[in-house]
């Protein structure tokens, strides 16, 4: 058994299943990947995929729990190299995150820049997605830091580090008749079109249980990941925008974003890494630079910790920044 053969194995899990996808991912021939997969599972005595054909249509069960222990020995294999480079080449790496559109849009950039001036040397490489796909990423060792507000319920098995916590704000072109509504509610808003954020990217849920708690369905004509996109479509007149209140900027002079704090709960953003992974000292430092209570120690303390309930109380006494 080979580490090369486990790395193709988990690659293909990772790519649908599809061969000349994997084969291209790691810069090697579809042929060869397939000789390697066979004589693995002529060694193990079993199969790992199923076929039809020449073609891979699923995973064995036993193949599902052979690809899970291959994850967590590369992941392990990685840990080795990197505790290596740790003391041969310090400043020297790679940084892999993963995010959503609206962290990477707008509170990223400060966070990167200040890393890259201290780090010109670290390969910093960020990847957007949906709360799942980050979680994907991260469990299966893609990247190494998730940055995530929503579906935090999905990251189990990871330090889940709370950062700071946002709101949102409605936004309307400048003529619209909410400009001047004193004492916005949930049914003054329930009576115009909205546009807002797909279910699963930052607090969406939130936003539906407000209204339902107050009786109301909302009448949502467009939902997007970005807030970008949900700016251009309340320009366009299609709706009254609910988004993150740092989305909007002083570039979005033409709209006017009325504080919407007091209707939905304030979502807090996390920063997430895989449990038992080894931790550079260039990452301890960008998650300080994410959030400044978020020192090397504090990390290592929760890092020590049984599970994610036990983590939040220990930051539970830090009142978080609100964004």
């Amino acid at each position: 058994m080979k580490i090369q053969q486990l790395r193709y194995i988990v690659e293909i899990a990772n790519q649908n299943l599809n061969i000349t996808d994997a084969a291209e991912a790691l810069y090697t021939s579809q042929p060869g990947i397939s000789k390697q997969v066979r004589l693995l599972e002529q060694e193990l005595g079993l199969e790992i995929f199923e076929r039809n054909g020449k073609h891979i249509k699923s995973i064995t069960g036993e193949g599902r729990k052979i690809i899970a222990i291959a994850r967590e020995l590369l992941a392990k294999t990685q840990s080795i190299k990197a505790i290596a480079d740790e003391y041969t080449r310090p400043d020297h790496g790679v940084l892999r995150i993963a995010t959503t559109n609206t962290q990477a849009r707008y509170v990223l950039p400060k966070v990167v820049e200040r890393f890259l001036t201290r780090y010109p040397d670290v390969s910093l490489q960020i990847h957007q997605g949906s709360p799942t796909q980050i979680y994907d990423a991260l469990l299966s060792g893609e990247v190494d830091l998730a940055i995530t507000t929503e579906a935090q319920y999905l990251f189990e098995g990871v330090v889940l580090l709370p950062c700071y916590n946002w709101n949102r704000s409605v936004i309307v072109k400048r003529n619209h008749p909410l400009v001047n509504c004193k004492n916005l509610t949930i049914e003054e808003l329930g009576k115009y079109p909205l546009v807002t954020y797909t279910f699963g990217f930052t607090g969406a849920s939130d936003l539906s249980q407000a209204f339902s708690s107050s009786g109301i369905l909302p009448n949502i004509v467009f939902t997007a990941t970005d807030a970008d996109v949900i700016k251009t479509y309340v320009r366009l007149g299609l709706g009254v925008g609910i988004m993150a209140s740092m989305a909007h900027t002083h570039e979005d002079s033409d709209l006017v974003a009325i504080d919407a704090s007091h209707l939905f709960k304030s979502s807090s953003t996390q920063i997430a890494f895989k449990r038992g992974s080894f931790l550079r000292h260039y990452m301890y430092d960008f998650i300080n630079y994410f959030s400044d209570h978020l020192t090397r120690p504090m990390v290592e303390q929760a890092e020590k910790l049984p599970n994610n309930s036990a983590i939040q109380k220990l930051f539970s006494d830090i009142e978080l920044e609100m964004r």
